[in-house]
């Protein structure tokens, strides 16, 4: 531990978060609720414990010395941990709290979970905050445990339940369908293997792994498909096929609303595929608390209709 923390309190590194994000005395002490004179007095503390100036006045505004600006990430990082798990600790009453919740996910996992979520925040829980991060795959494990995310959101071989402590549910299941442009110079009525397989295909995937997962079912059948555009987001994709004589193969739910924005039809897999999974993660250390509790019953409430045989059930967390 650096001998500087003992002499410290949590309202110095308050003050200092505040002035590196306001550059400003008067708007920092009244994000702080305190008057400018204790705040120049809690300024005048931290420059004697740290040895630096760390504000120099340059015209009207307070302007950070290179020690302040690096200690401000990690102040304002450690600052952001306390607050939440102070947050764990107590009773959790969504329809006055102001907790945000940190949710890692891919942008197509994004798009399945958080339109409804947020219609459903704003009548239930309006004064949430939620963060969305880009999910790494498995690295999100390590992020669960320190409580840096709340939940991961993502595909059930991301293979991340064998992790020490790791819990999930599953949110989401859902039948693959393909969908190309509804003028497709080679599908007529229907979509059959053959066609599939001669056709050239558009996959997403978004940890730039080697191959999509229909790639590796179609494998284990001796059969290949022909990757013409491969994408780390799925954004672009729905307008790259409608435009153009390329396919691609995604989840029922999405292909139902990117068909409300994009010129494409809907044709059932012409093969066996297992289901579509997305599953919510956490971990064991977090998840019997009320916050996350609450949040993963919310999470089941707002499972999207498929169109099919679309189930979630209560497992693990």
């Amino acid at each position: 531990m650096h001998s500087n923390l003992r002499r410290l309190d949590l309202n110095l590194l308050l003050a200092l978060d505040a002035l590196f994000r306001h550059r400003s005395v008067t708007a920092a002490a009244d994000e702080l609720a305190m008057s400018p004179s204790a705040l120049s007095h809690a300024l005048a503390r931290l420059r004697e414990v740290l040895a630096d100036d760390l504000f120099v006045r340059v015209g009207n505004a307070m302007q950070p010395t290179g020690y302040a600006e690096r200690l401000a990430e990690p102040v304002a990082a450690g600052l952001e941990i306390f607050s939440r798990g102070l947050a764990m600790s107590g009773s959790f009453d969504p329809a006055i709290s102001d907790r945000v919740f940190v949710l890692a996910a891919t942008d197509y996992t994004a798009f399945a979970v958080l339109p409804r979520l947020m219609a459903r925040m704003q009548e239930v829980a309006p004064g949430l905050g939620f963060k969305t991060v880009y999910s790494s795959g498995r690295e999100s494990a390590e992020e669960l445990a320190s409580g840096r995310i709340d939940f991961a959101l993502g595909y059930v071989d991301e293979a991340m339940e064998p992790t020490p402590g790791i819990e999930s549910f599953t949110w989401l299941e859902d039948d693959y369908v393909v969908i190309a442009s509804r003028r497709h110079p080679l599908i007529r009525g229907g979509l059959d293997l053959d066609q599939y397989l001669a056709a050239r295909h558009v996959v997403v995937t978004p940890w730039n792994e080697a191959t999509g997962f229909v790639d590796k079912v179609l494998d284990r059948q001796g059969l290949q498909r022909q990757v013409a555009v491969q994408l780390p987001s799925v954004l672009a994709a729905p307008f790259i096929v409608a435009q153009s004589a390329l396919i691609m193969t995604v989840p029922r739910y999405a292909a139902k609303i990117l068909q409300e924005s994009a010129d494409i039809a809907i044709y059932p897999a012409p093969f066996p595929l297992p289901r579509y999974t997305l599953k919510a993660y956490g971990h064991i250390k977090h998840n019997r608390t009320a916050a996350h509790v609450w949040m993963r019953e919310q999470l089941l409430a707002v499972v999207p209709s498929t169109g099919g045989d679309a189930t979630h059930a209560k497992n693990g967390l």
